[in-house]
């Protein structure tokens, strides 16, 4: 077999393709071959707000309307959708720039603790400045409405793994998917970064004014801390997890009043929070 260049490709894909090819060698049973592999695009992508640049996460370059729009959210930048007026994807030499324009009073706030995610690469609290800005505290979420049935999650979960084509392809994706209470998965989004995942489904979900409190979070990633808030701050009032949760994801869900589950694989998931909204 002819040998191929093991060649250095740009950062940033010209159309923000999820992926793209490279050239391998692959060593099995002591037989060492050319071949052709599928990679997941990851650059740097920059939430800009008014001008003003405040976040720099690593990301996959897809869904990067709906990737600006849950950040802002998840993060309580914005409280509402309609507080982003406007939305422009910039492509840069090193990298990608999402440029919003907000409301006034939101701005304001941002203003006010912008530097706190400064280089924020979206793996937990990197450029904080101190222990006091690690927590945001969401109102409690109130019992509510939604009851759903461990089958529908399960249900849910199998139709799941079809869907997540850059996982597929690439091996290196986390993907969210929303979930009716009938067990229909109604979304799915995915992005190298777990975080990430989570903040397009959220964009994607407002974007399409769907209530955040009809429905469940499916994580394909650990439930750490930051994902159980992201879920409060917005609304979302079950998360479940692939993974294991951390102890602090833990007792920030019984807090905040999440239903927290873990370890959701085949027919079975441990409860760690408020087994009521489970029918």
């Amino acid at each position: 077999m002819e040998a191929l260049p093991l060649s250095c490709e740009p950062l940033v894909e010209t159309e923000f393709a999820s992926h793209n090819r490279r050239a391998v060698q692959r060593w099995r049973d002591g037989v060492l071959v050319d071949a052709i592999d599928q990679v997941a695009a990851e650059v740097p992508v920059a939430m800009v707000y008014n001008g003003i640049s405040h976040a720099v996460m690593l990301a996959t370059p897809t869904s990067l309307e709906g990737f600006g729009l849950g950040f802002s959210l998840s993060e309580g930048i914005l409280r509402c959708r309609n507080e982003l007026y406007e939305l422009e994807v910039v492509q840069r030499n090193q990298g990608v720039e999402l440029q919003m324009t907000i409301a006034a009073e939101r701005f304001a706030e941002l203003k006010q603790r912008r530097r706190n995610l400064a280089g924020r690469t979206g793996c937990g609290l990197c450029g904080t400045e101190s222990l006091q800005q690690v927590f945001r505290h969401p109102q409690p979420l109130p019992d509510g409405e939604l009851r759903i049935a461990p089958q529908a999650i399960h249900a849910a979960l199998r139709q799941l793994v079809p869907t997540q084509t850059l996982q597929s392809l690439t091996g290196a994706a986390h993907a969210a998917a929303w979930v009716s209470p009938d067990g229909e998965l109604l979304q799915v989004e995915e992005d190298i970064g777990r975080h990430n995942a989570l903040d397009k489904l959220i964009g994607a979900l407002a974007a399409k004014g769907l209530p955040f409190s009809q429905g469940c979070a499916i994580i394909t990633s650990r439930a750490s801390y930051e994902m159980v808030q992201k879920a409060a701050t917005v609304g979302i009032p079950l998360l479940a997890a692939i993974s294991a949760p951390t102890g602090l994801a833990i007792e920030f869900a019984k807090q905040c009043g999440v239903t927290l589950l873990g370890f959701v694989r085949q027919d079975g998931h441990v409860i760690y929070t408020h087994p009521q909204r489970l029918a």
